[in-house]
């Protein structure tokens, strides 16, 4: 596995639970998983790590650099490995500061990707697979099928997964020569895009099997609306393309001992639910409308989410409807300040926490009823994974992995884990809160019949990491080893 992010030693999203969730599930299957990452600052300071004594000789085009090769053990199985390198990681977060994206990070990465390879060589360790992860290791492939081909790692076959295919990765075309890849590769059906290498572009061309994670993505990608200029290629690679939806770390992700929650619960228990949604609304003052229903955020801010459909109307909802909202999260900054101003407006009916806070992204979801995500796209999502697990029914809009997740309620049967809506607006979204909101207090039965199914689902890595390991050995057949 090659990522630039992995929980818990860098992460800013899904990413990086996926990539140790995965890697953890398969190693539990008996097979040698190894995950490289940068070594970030601060990382030193969260686990202990051992330092391989001889420097890592890392062969860019350029020459000869040196680089430092850190380890973590933790088992047989499994080990984590850290590239060292204080020019492009010391003093930086991982792709931005608060000025926008590092104007190096093409060759922050390349460096990365390379000595990644240079590191298997010295450790020695020659994989079958390698796992690659978004824009920032898609020269990886590149590598294998040219610089590589020859060598020992060039029976290595490839696979890529995009989580976000929003993100792109362009470089100037000198980062060939930066990388030492020749410069045949430099065509429109490789690696180059207006005159410009692109990243991304280039791993999907030259990976031998390509992943994303929900099969509704997988196809939504394939068309220009959600292909973000990639939709062509895409269509092309569609027999090597397979969407397999994220599970959850069900030991990190469980009411049952979760340390963040006073109480803990079960489907048949959900006492401590209860006790939980006590414990918040008491905190705010909110007592008195204990019985009202509790629709928590707990995201990022940003026009994916769809977030600002959520903030129109919000006055509206809280005129017309017997619930409370608690929202967590930060990013755009004018949505910020409106959360933020709903919340002084109304404070007996809406509360606004702006930043990330893990063990209250635990609390909100263990004590409300609904969470609430509008997202435009959403390649997965695991939010409305965590929420059903915890007995929080998702309000979604039917796109992505939100829609191969959440099972739309049926008012006949009562079945469902979730309320479902398609159209992009304030008024589909506002419309699915009420429904919502009338089936909790008019269907109870229905209510509790789909937190318990929700809450039964089985949303573990285990089945996601079997169709990764069909992946794998379709890619080395693909390979011809």
């Amino acid at each position: 596995m090659i990522s630039p992010e992995c929980t818990p030693w860098a992460q800013t999203g899904g990413l990086a639970d996926a990539v140790v969730a995965l890697a953890r599930s398969i190693a539990q299957q008996g097979h040698d998983v190894r995950v490289f990452l940068p070594l970030y600052d601060g990382i030193l300071e969260k686990i202990p790590l051992k330092a391989h004594e001889a420097p890592l000789t890392v062969h860019l085009g350029m020459g000869q650099s040196y680089a430092r090769l850190w380890e973590c053990e933790e088992e047989a199985s499994l080990r984590f490995y850290f590239i060292e390198y204080q020019r492009y990681f010391q003093g930086r977060a991982i792709y931005a500061d608060a000025y926008g994206d590092y104007s190096d990070n093409p060759e922050r990465f390349v460096f990365f990707t390379r000595a990644v390879l240079d590191a298997c060589y010295q450790l020695p360790w020659i994989p079958h697979i390698f796992h690659a992860h978004d824009w920032t290791t898609g020269l990886l492939p590149v590598y294998l099928e040219t610089v590589e081909r020859d060598r020992i790692l060039g029976h290595s076959a490839s696979v890529l997964t995009i989580h976000n295919l929003q993100h792109h990765g362009y470089a100037p075309k000198n980062i060939l020569d930066f990388a030492g890849i020749p410069w045949h590769v430099f065509r429109s059906d490789a690696v180059e895009a207006y005159d410009q290498v692109h990243m991304l572009k280039a791993g999907l061309y030259f990976a031998q099997k390509l992943t994303t994670v929900s099969p509704r993505y997988a196809q939504e990608i394939q068309t220009p609306d959600y292909g973000h200029g990639l939709d062509s290629l895409l269509r092309f690679r569609a027999a090597d393309l397979i969407g397999i939806c994220n599970g959850i770390d069900t030991i990190s992700w469980n009411p049952q001992q979760d340390s963040f929650l006073n109480h803990p619960f079960d489907a048949l228990h959900l006492k401590g639910k209860h006790r939980l949604k006590q414990e918040l609304y008491a905190q705010w003052g909110w007592e008195s409308a204990i019985h009202s229903p509790c629709f928590a955020v707990v995201s990022r801010f940003c026009e994916q989410k769809g977030l600002d459909l959520l903030a129109n109307i919000i006055q509206e909802l809280i005129q017309h409807m017997a619930l409370q909202i608690v929202i967590l999260g930060q990013g755009d900054g004018p949505l910020e300040s409106q959360f933020r101003d709903l919340a002084q407006q109304f404070p007996q009916r809406c509360h606004a926490i702006i930043g990330f806070d893990t063990p209250l992204s635990h609390r909100f979801l263990a004590a409300s009823d609904f969470i609430i995500m509008p997202s435009r796209f959403e390649p997965c999502g695991l939010t409305q994974l965590y929420a059903m697990h915890y007995g929080s029914l998702p309000i979604v809009r039917e796109t992505g992995g939100l829609a191969d997740t959440v099972e739309n309620y049926d008012e006949q049967s009562g079945n469902g884990t979730g309320f479902v809506f398609r159209d992009i607006s304030a008024g589909a979204l506002y419309d699915t809160i009420g429904w919502a909101c009338s089936t909790y207090y008019d269907r109870p039965q229905h209510f509790s019949r789909m937190q318990q199914r929700a809450m039964h689902l089985d949303l573990s890595w285990d089945r996601s990491s079997r169709r990764y390991l069909d992946v794998y050995r379709w890619a080395r057949e693909a390979k011809g080893y």
